[in-house]
């Protein structure tokens, strides 16, 4: 059975994205990017690089851990802005959303029904892992589903922001289970934990 994996950018003090949900590693972003960190992404996890720093890094590997990428209205909305209408064409793109009526884009799809539901179902589903890119309150909604977490850890704070569970999980403690780990000399960690 497929897993649903939040793979997915943290501050040291646990948020994902400032206060106004701005891209932050975007031109007025917060988030470091060495030459490191780079590299490792795309050696790693070149499918979760979008499209145009794909093309940038002349990127053209598939990849190995993910064949759909599923993302909050909020997060899509952060492409949209920059003029971007699919930015994983390489990828099965999946939105959640119960505001948007239609698709900006003919290869991505909306989904206005329960998270849980669905992600269910699309671990039925044959194919690789699924890639839970964000935001927050979408991770939030699938808290329970979530069999793995991957955390770009990168040293820097922010004291404020969109936590990495969004700002309406509720309260609910597990245990996880570091299975891998890699640290880059830059400071960034890539941590990889199981559902304990």
């Amino acid at each position: 059975m497929r897993k649903l994996v939040y793979y997915i950018a943290v501050t040291l003090d646990g948020f994902i994205a400032g206060p106004d949900g701005a891209d932050p590693s975007g031109p007025d972003g917060f988030w470091p990017i060495p030459a490191d960190y780079v590299r490792h992404l795309a050696e790693e996890y070149p499918e979760t690089l979008p499209a145009p720093a794909r093309q940038a890094l002349g990127v053209t590997a598939e990849g190995t851990h993910f064949d759909t990428v599923l993302e909050g209205r909020r997060t899509y909305e952060v492409g949209l802005r920059a003029g971007i209408t699919d930015a994983y064409p390489h990828l099965r793109h999946l939105v959640f959303s119960t505001t948007l009526t239609e698709s900006p884009d003919p290869a991505v799809e909306l989904v206005a029904s329960d998270p849980v539901a669905r992600v269910r179902e699309l671990k039925q589903e044959d194919g690789k892992d699924l890639w839970l890119i964000g935001g927050g309150e979408l991770a939030g909604a699938l808290y329970t589903e979530i069999d793995q977490l991957i955390v770009k850890l990168g040293p820097v704070t922010t004291g404020a922001g969109i936590p990495l569970f969004g700002r309406t999980a509720a309260f609910d403690p597990r245990v996880w289970r570091l299975t891998d780990h890699t640290v880059m000399e830059s400071g960034a960690a890539f941590l990889t934990y199981a559902r304990g």
